[in-house]
């Protein structure tokens, strides 16, 4: 099976309560294909970076199998830069700036080795954008998608229309409130799926994640760790994770869904114990199939026994 990952690669600059780094390597797009190659590889990688963009970026990429040919390098421009500040809970950051440089004119264009891939694994970019990558795609099995409150708002006509062509959204639980005006997430939910994805899992940080199809719903609890040093690109590794499983099984029946989640947050669960992708350069596939055991065992109790 083959997946193609597009959305924003970039450098970020990122400080916690733990912590403060420099130009390390961020983008949506990034995560996502670095969590997706521990099932399925090559990935298939789209996006846009310039002159500035590290070898060793280009390297640890290549490294984990993803194939670059359709990342674009403007070596006369800059990467796309973003800095944030957490607070101690985590759950609250200050954008401190946003660089677009040459991620401001992106123009995905699908190399035509690319057109057949069989899994399309679309980052929270503009929807326009999103919209303009399917139609490059021949017929692909599955379209997983991300957005973001910028496009909920801003972008709120076409977002609906690309929706339509979108079979599973992701979405953390506050764009979902955004975005349907409902404040009860089974409910919100449900309205997402009449504007065409027939699958919608909401994000809770945390508290987890919850997937809900036609016939299904299921509450993924998050793992409890101890040590968490930068929570940035949590849920885009969620979404590698999710998508990569399922194209490495190449079977969405709901049970297949809810496993793909619970790899979706095996995957996320790592990827905050460090910081930017530092986790990944020495993850293991056995280390993410333990924790993906122990993920079952949270949840696991007996029937109680009645005389």
């Amino acid at each position: 099976m083959s997946l193609l990952v597009v959305g924003s690669v970039g450098i970020d600059t990122i400080e916690t309560p733990f912590g403060r780094v420099t130009d390390v390597l961020g983008g949506s797009s990034t995560y996502i294909a670095i969590a997706a190659s521990y099932f399925v590889t090559p990935i298939k990688l789209v996006g846009v970076v310039g002159g500035d963009f590290p070898k060793e970026y280009f390297d640890f990429l290549e490294s984990r199998d993803i194939d670059l040919e359709g990342l674009q390098v403007i070596k006369s421009g800059k990467t796309f830069r973003w800095g944030g500040r957490y607070l101690y809970d985590l759950n609250t950051r200050d954008t401190l700036f946003t660089d677009l440089n040459v991620f401001e004119h992106f123009n995905p264009v699908i190399p035509e080795s690319y057109r057949k891939t069989t899994y399309v694994c679309l980052g929270n970019i503009d929807p326009v954008l999103q919209r303009r990558v399917l139609e490059q795609i021949e017929r692909p099995r599955l379209v997983v998608g991300d957005t973001m409150n910028f496009w909920i708002k801003g972008k709120n006509a076409e977002l609906r229309e690309t929706l339509k062509l979108m079979d599973v959204l992701v979405i953390n639980e506050a764009e979902a409130r955004q975005l349907t005006n409902e404040p009860n997430l089974i409910k919100a939910a449900r309205t997402i799926m009449m504007l065409g994805p027939r699958v919608v899992i909401i994000k809770k940080g945390e508290h987890g994640a919850l997937l809900v199809t036609e016939s299904t719903i299921f509450v993924a609890p998050a793992y409890p760790l101890e040590n968490i040093n930068d929570p940035t690109g949590a849920g885009d590794a969620f979404a590698g994770g999710f998508i990569g499983w399922i194209a490495k099984m190449d079977d969405f029946s709901d049970e297949s869904l809810k496993r793909a989640v619970i790899h979706g947050s095996t995957l996320a669960s790592f990827c905050v114990e460090r910081f930017s992708l530092e986790r990944f350069k020495d993850l293991t596939y056995l280390e993410i199939l333990d924790r993906f055991r122990e993920f079952r065992e949270l949840s696991k109790f007996d029937e109680a026994i009645t005389v």
